[in-house]
């Protein structure tokens, strides 16, 4: 593995860390502002709406900056937010600080994304970009749970403390271990908004935000879930996010090896595998057992997704895949978002804790519906271009 892909995963652990930690400490976080645990929820869409408004115009700003330059930039402002959050003595504050954290994360792993791929050979670029994500797993693993823990002890401002001292570990690193890079596209901006006109392009994003809105719609509501009906003390909710960074990890990888043997059929088996485990958590959620199994489960199956949607967009933007790539990770967000609001919407009726995890199976299966539209678009160009290639051999053996 180069040196230059565990700093890049330096960096999404750190990412990572304060994206997701921010779901362990819902109960605490809504307790100290006197605020209701959907309405603490509001920090996550908030995050992942920073997301997607950062990720394009972050990458755009930083067109014609060599990579490294802005992965080094994209960390210093991370670390701003997050120093903003630990010290925040409001709610709109905290808010405020995921917002400026929020603004990197898309361009930092977009931008990442491509300089993965560029480090290694062609027929494993999707197991690159899965090795960059390890540290946004990892962070699930250690990151989450620790930070999780950390806040239930010290207060929640512990948490956002830790993840800025280690945003620092991770700028450091990238200036240490990432190596200059070539723009891929030498037009600048232009070039890389013209990849927006390709309709497979937007079918891949569409896929990353229904399916991952599948993921975050269970996920954002996970901690009450487990306490209020599987039955699990407070105290257990960071060892059962262990078991979902567990799982987080092993699909990454698995997603990144199937990814590059066969991209599609490994995106039709995923999400269905997904839309399924979604609709059993319902059910599984019940009783404290079946629920920790499903965690785990889930975790993998969840983030199997994510190189090779990854590895889609930039694909079909291939020529100019540095905004592109950006825009999936932004996509991924507004799917984080779009769950994590359609789950709250369930909750504040009524519809119990559960009732998140149909939503997201129903999220996931629309993915799969995209995926399936778009493969046979897929089929349909290769088809047309065999009937091209045909012809013109007919005619010059004619001539």
């Amino acid at each position: 593995m180069p040196l230059a892909l565990l700093a890049l995963a330096l960096g999404a652990f750190g990412i990572g860390t304060t994206e997701f930690v921010i779901v362990g400490l819902l109960p605490e976080l809504a307790a100290d502002f006197s605020v209701s645990v959907p309405s603490a929820g509001m920090l996550v869409t908030g995050y992942a709406l920073g997301v997607v408004a950062g990720a394009p115009l972050m990458t755009a700003l930083g067109s014609r900056l060599p990579r490294k330059t802005m992965l080094v930039l994209l960390m210093g402002v991370f670390i701003a937010g997050n120093l903003l959050c630990a010290l925040a003595p409001t709610y709109a504050l905290l808010m405020t600080g995921r917002l400026v954290a929020a603004l990197t994360h898309g361009a930092f792993f977009g931008i990442g994304s491509v300089v993965a791929a560029n480090l290694v050979a062609p027929a494993r670029k999707a197991s690159a970009i899965a090795l960059m994500f390890i540290g946004l797993t990892v962070a699930n693993v250690i990151g989450v749970p620790l930070g999780t823990l950390l806040g239930q002890s010290f207060g929640w401002r512990s948490t956002f403390w830790a993840v800025t001292a280690f945003g620092v570990v991770g700028i450091l690193g990238i200036i240490a271990l990432v190596p200059p890079q070539p723009q891929d596209s030498p037009g600048g901006i232009r070039s890389e908004l013209a990849v927006f006109r390709r309709p497979q392009v937007w079918l891949a994003l569409g896929m990353t935000t229904l399916g991952f809105g599948g993921v975050f719609a269970s996920f954002t509501y996970l901690a009450p879930m487990m306490t209020d009906v599987a039955g699990f003390s407070s105290g257990a909710v960071a060892w059962l996010l262990v078991l979902f960074g567990v799982g987080l990890c092993a699909g990454n990888l698995i997603g990144g090896k199937v990814a590059d043997r066969a991209l599609m059929p490994s995106l039709y088996v995923i999400l269905t595998l997904l839309a399924l485990v979604l609709a059993a958590f319902v059910f599984t959620a019940r009783a404290p057992v079946p629920a920790a199994i499903t965690i785990a489960v889930f975790g993998a199956v969840g983030f199997a997704t994510v190189p090779p949607l990854q590895m889609r967009v930039m694909q079909k933007a291939e020529g100019a895949p540095a905004l592109a790539s950006a825009a999936n990770i932004a996509a991924f967000n507004l799917g984080n978002a779009l769950g994590a609001w359609l789950g709250g919407l369930a909750v504040t009726h009524g519809l119990g804790y559960t009732a998140p995890n149909w939503i997201g199976a129903v999220l996931a299966a629309a993915g799969l519906v995209l995926a399936v539209l778009s493969g046979r678009l897929d089929r349909r160009t290769a088809r047309r271009t065999r009937k091209s290639e045909d012809a013109s051999s007919t005619t010059y053996a004619t001539v």
